[in-house]
């Protein structure tokens, strides 16, 4: 007997009427709303990560911040000391100048403009043994400094720390001498940035008006500030924590944003609202730059606590992905939905 093949169905032809292209576009809207409020609506990741930091900012931001304010212009001029000191033992003392102006560029021309002439007359007061003796305190102030860092780092991720004092502070004396000697490779840098930038000029005259000054100046302070930071984070995050799987890169680069916005913002606040000397008189110098440590300690804080926030553990990570792989929508239940 001869079995006949059934026969082969035509598939339907798409249906391009505008009542199924409108569900169409219903099915993907939905499918876009559900999407969206999945990654970012109450109860994902992101609010949740958001939840942490703002959390965690107003518990302790306001109390961190002052105190970074106040050990920033308390160990400022010790380091300045500190750093002449170990030029001096380097035999760098002609780059002393250049170190203290690059350092003043990340502050706004206010700040600067109090703390540069200073800063330059308590060093070149120092010589012989007081030069030691200060640079020894200056070390002492600047390890401080870090240290209240290293515990700001220590509360945003829970951690209690373990190891004795000397030891923190002797890791902390090591990274001021590894940050003088960036500051010197950051110098001779710039130097090399401007020679190979004059024999451009000298080959191309007509880039002359394609470069900018400020854009470059700026380049190079954000490629240090942001090195810098994210050194100190990587350094001084607990020990459990400093694993690649736990971003370092997310603070340093909000603290980064942040320090460039606040040494833009302040000159522009304080020309058009604020009027301190009538306030502080003769302190309205030391208040401001008090005022710019604070708002970069602010910073500072958030970015630590997105660190943390972003800081998941294996078995975090293993119940979040299942929850997210149970509560995926079904395609049918958002066709029967629209239709």
């Amino acid at each position: 007997m001869v079995q006949l093949e059934p026969p082969i169905e035509q598939a339907d032809p798409a249906d391009l009427s505008p009542e199924a292209r409108r569900r169409d576009a219903l099915r993907r809207g939905e499918r876009l709303r559900q999407r969206i409020q999945r990654n970012a609506g109450p109860g994902s990741r992101f609010f949740a990560v958001m939840r942490r930091v703002l959390t965690g900012a107003w518990n302790d931001g306001f109390i961190h911040a002052g105190n970074l304010a106040y050990m920033t212009l308390l160990a400022l001029f010790p380091f300045f000391i500190a750093l002449a000191a170990i030029f001096s033992a380097l035999g760098e003392q002609a780059r002393l100048d250049a170190s203290i102006d690059a350092l003043l560029v990340a502050m706004p021309p206010r700040v600067a403009e109090v703390i540069g002439p200073v800063a330059r007359d308590v060093v070149a007061a120092r010589h012989g043994w007081l030069l030691w003796v200060g640079g020894l305190f200056g070390l002492w102030s600047a390890t401080s400094l870090i240290e209240t860092i290293r515990d700001i780092l220590h509360r945003a991720y829970g951690i209690r720390k373990h190891r004795g004092f000397w030891h923190y502070r002797l890791f902390s004396t090591g990274l001021i001498f590894g940050s003088v000697l960036l500051l010197l490779i950051s110098l001779s840098l710039q130097v090399l940035i401007g020679a190979i930038q004059q024999v451009l000029l000298a080959l191309f005259p007509s880039l002359d008006s394609m470069i900018d000054q400020i854009i470059v100046s700026r380049a190079i302070i954000t490629v240090t500030l942001f090195g810098s930071i994210y050194t100190l984070f990587y350094l001084l995050t607990p020990e459990a924590y400093q694993r690649r799987i736990y971003p370092k890169w997310p603070g340093a680069a909000l603290v980064t944003g942040w320090w460039l916005l606040v040494l833009w913002a302040l000159p522009q606040i304080l020309r058009t609202f604020f009027v301190y000397d009538l306030t502080y008189g003769s302190l309205a110098g030391v208040m401001i730059a008090l005022f710019f440590f604070w708002l970069v300690g602010l910073g500072m804080v958030v970015g630590a606590e997105l660190n943390a926030a972003l800081a998941e553990s294996p078995e975090e990570r293993n119940i979040r992905e299942q929850a997210a792989a149970s509560s995926e929508p079904d395609d049918n239940e958002v066709r029967g939905e629209c239709e």
